[in-house]
């Protein structure tokens, strides 16, 4: 009796994401989309991270882990992510992941699969790749509209600062760009080589996966990107639409610190649209006097919150002493009927699907603003370092779903060009308002729900990244094939 015929065998695809949430959550969500076709998905990452995602993933990929290097970067046992890293360096966990290579290459060569899909942060994958013969795909969690602004500047030698120059007065026009795009604010010089050496060996890959559809990233930028760069990429996302359980949804990227139960509960307590939502993703750490001009800023909008903030801005039982360095005096007491806040992880994806919900103050991260958009939630951009500068616009300037609060100062993710222009109380109140008041935000929400119904559509069948996936994979087994028949 004859085997089954190849073109019928399931792919076996590699999937390596790189150490930071903003990264991994996306790339493991977009690994279950092949994993939801038959496919066979395998992640590779470190311990700490597996338990991470074993509890409500691993039903859907096998998870191979390699040893995290902790003694050689001097790092704490289970410090194998950017985002835990906050008390101590993050760029520990960087070096940590360079290390990863070795192991992780044994693996694959021991065990190749059909395709590696990797960060684009581990271009050694693409060596690796053609020694096995096998397809890359390169990930970066960038939308394309980031990915084409960056290319254009080391294409057209847009300005450039020092570390240590003022950009305050620096603005600029992307130059031969799809819009008009005025930029306030410059890409710091190490950011900007570092990128430009990343996508070098990016272009070399079989292609670009991104997390966005092309109803949002734009049918101009998708030619704009392949005409400048002869590369393809792969509109797949909105990853996070994965999630269809409240489970799934309130433990994505991580377990909350507080009560799903909890927080929905408060939520149903509240009028439509009448609840900010603040959350600056994992590697944000404002200095105690933003923090302050914040509380300040929500509170005298006179709106409802959840406000989100790190771990270490301050426990339960601290003192009313140091509580008062980025808290005003009494704020949590004014505000116990009006707002939360959550220290540490939240179920973000749930606070955003809430019908209460009708802003989202973030820092632009493009995890982040794929769950807005997909929840149809405008935003009030707070751009802070990589390409966030850039997702503000496509968001605010180009694609009209939110309003910028006026940040100026893009620093480098990882310590580097830290440097302190506080964004007012003023601007805070003003862009609250500009949302949540009636007026001006009800068109803003208006266009923001017509992208949050285009990104649902796009996941579904006969959707534009569905079809996306669909095309991928027949692409892949092509290859595949074409490889065992030439073998």
């Amino acid at each position: 009796m004859a085997g089954p015929r190849i073109e019928e065998q399931p792919l076996r695809i590699y999937f390596i994401p790189f150490l930071a949430s903003g990264h991994m959550i996306p790339l493991c969500d977009i690994a279950r989309f092949f994993s939801s076709r038959g496919h066979h998905a395998t992640i590779i990452t470190t311990p700490a991270n597996a338990q991470i995602l074993h509890p409500f993933l691993s039903d859907h990929f096998h998870i191979h882990t390699v040893p995290f290097p902790s003694q050689e970067v001097g790092l704490p046992d289970g410090i194998e992510i950017m985002s835990f890293a906050n008390h101590t360096n993050p760029i520990k966990v960087f070096e940590g992941a360079m290390l990863l290579r070795g192991p992780m290459e044994l693996f694959v060569e021991q065990n190749p699969p059909d395709c590696v899909v990797a960060d684009f942060i581990f271009p050694w994958v693409d060596d690796l790749a053609n020694k096995l013969h096998i397809p890359r795909f390169a990930f970066n969690g960038f939308p394309l509209f980031a990915v084409c602004a960056f290319y254009s500047f080391h294409a057209n030698n847009n300005p450039v600062l020092d570390d240590d120059d003022d950009d305050s007065n620096s603005s600029y026009v992307i130059q031969d760009f799809p819009h008009h795009i005025t930029m306030k604010a410059s890409p710091p010089k190490d950011l900007l080589v570092v990128v430009e050496e990343l996508q070098k060996t990016m272009f070399k890959s079989y292609g670009l996966i991104v997390n966005n559809f092309v109803e949002l990233d734009g049918e101009e930028y998708i030619q704009h990107y392949e005409k400048t760069t002869g590369h393809k990429a792969w509109h797949l996302g909105p990853a996070s639409l994965i999630h269809t359980t409240e489970k799934e949804k309130a433990e994505r990227g991580q377990k909350s610190v507080v009560s799903m139960h909890e927080c929905l509960r408060w939520l149903d307590s509240k009028k439509p649209n009448s609840v900010l939502y603040i959350c600056f993703g994992s590697l944000c750490d404002f200095p105690d006097k933003q923090l302050y001009e914040i509380a300040c800023g929500i509170e005298a909008s006179g709106h409802g919150f959840i406000w989100v903030v790190s771990e270490k801005t301050g426990k339960e039982d601290e003192s009313e002493e140091d509580k008062e360095k980025w808290l005003p005096k009494g704020f949590e007491e004014r505000n116990k009927m009006k707002g939360i806040i959550i220290r540490g992880w939240a179920p973000q994806v749930l606070i955003l699907g809430h019908v209460a919900v009708g802003a989202f103050l973030s820092h632009c991260g493009w995890n982040s603003t794929m769950e807005a958009v997909s929840e149809g939630v405008p935003m009030i951009t707070w751009p802070i370092h990589s390409e966030q500068f850039f997702n503000e616009k496509l968001i605010s300037a180009v694609r009209g779903i939110g309003v910028e609060v006026g940040a100026q100062v893009w620093n480098h993710a990882m310590g580097s060009r830290k440097r302190e222009k506080l964004v007012g109380r003023d601007q805070i109140e003003k862009a609250v308002r500009r949302l949540m008041d009636d007026g001006e935000g009800e068109e803003i929400r208006m266009h923001a729900q017509e992208f949050g119904k285009k990104a649902r559509q796009a996941v579904q069948q006969g959707g534009s990244s569905h079809n996306n996936l669909t095309a991928l994979i027949d692409h892949l087994k092509r290859l595949r094939d074409h490889k065992s028949l030439h073998s």
